[in-house]
């Protein structure tokens, strides 16, 4: 494992990273993807088809890359937390977080103590039972990223921030669309929506931390980074598998006739 965030480093120096996502659980696709240029590269733990074994086994495909691995976690509890951090995370990404408190506990389930009450046992982050630089730097390295998918969240915003250890945000657009009273999608364009995004961006340049977003397309990812997002999400794996092929059979019918229609 390197010794240091890569990912952190560049969102330090004010870089836009673009981040891939992995809903297929299996080696061989994230050792694909993690070619293709991404600066970081996240296991769905909560949406996708992932489990335990196979975010492993994502990582250890990934591990030749210059690619920093995160995760998406289920849900803000400790047990997965601490256990997709000794798998060799840089980072957590925890939906639905909306107040401080839970900010607070997100924080201390990512953290050795004293700052938080994670368990020492770093099985593939740092050789386990051995003095190893892993343990004195993590606290420092890791990336601990809420998710802002409500309005309870939206209007709680400096005081999540303001937790200490906390990096960065993370917005769902399809959640706080629900939360919002409208439609679940992503690259959203209502100036209600746009307003919140201008606002939250705010809140974190002022802090020096950044704002992450998934996104649908690559157009809106380059659109959505001119207005100070730092860290952006394009579909996902599958996703985008699924397009290209939709495409690829597309135009071969178009391009070859009649003969080929459907």
């Amino acid at each position: 494992m390197n010794s240091s965030n890569m990912l952190k480093k560049r969102l330090k120096e004010g870089k836009a990273c673009v981040n891939a996502w992995l809903a297929i659980p299996s080696g061989f696709s994230a050792e694909t993807m993690a070619q293709c240029g991404w600066d970081s590269v996240t296991v769905d733990m909560q949406h996708g088809v992932q489990d335990y074994h196979s975010m492993v086994a994502c990582f250890q495909a990934m591990d030749k890359h210059p690619v920093t691995p995160l995760v998406r976690v289920p849900w803000n509890e400790p047990g997965i937390i601490g256990k997709v951090l000794d798998g060799g995370a840089w980072g957590v990404i925890c939906p639905m977080v909306n107040n401080a408190a839970e900010a607070k506990a997100l924080v201390s389930y990512s953290l050795y103590p004293p700052k938080g009450k994670r368990s020492n046992g770093p099985i593939r982050a740092g050789a386990y039972g051995s003095a190893t630089p892993y343990q004195a730097t993590a606290n420092d390295e890791v990336l601990i990223i809420p998710m802002i998918e409500t309005q309870e969240a939206i209007d709680n915003i400096d005081a999540i921030l303001d937790v200490p250890g906390i990096s960065g945000i993370y917005i769902g657009p399809s959640d706080l669309g629900l939360s919002l009273g409208l439609v679940p999608k992503l690259d959203r364009d209502e100036p209600q929506v746009l307003a919140i995004y201008d606002k939250l961006v705010a809140a974190v340049k002022k802090r020096g931390q950044f704002a992450g977003i998934h996104n649908a397309t690559a157009s809106y990812a380059a659109k959505i980074i001119g207005k100070g997002f730092q860290f952006v999400t394009i579909a996902n794996d599958s996703g985008l598998m699924a397009m290209a092929a939709r495409a690829a059979v597309a135009q071969t019918r178009k391009e070859a006739g009649a003969i080929a229609d459907k």
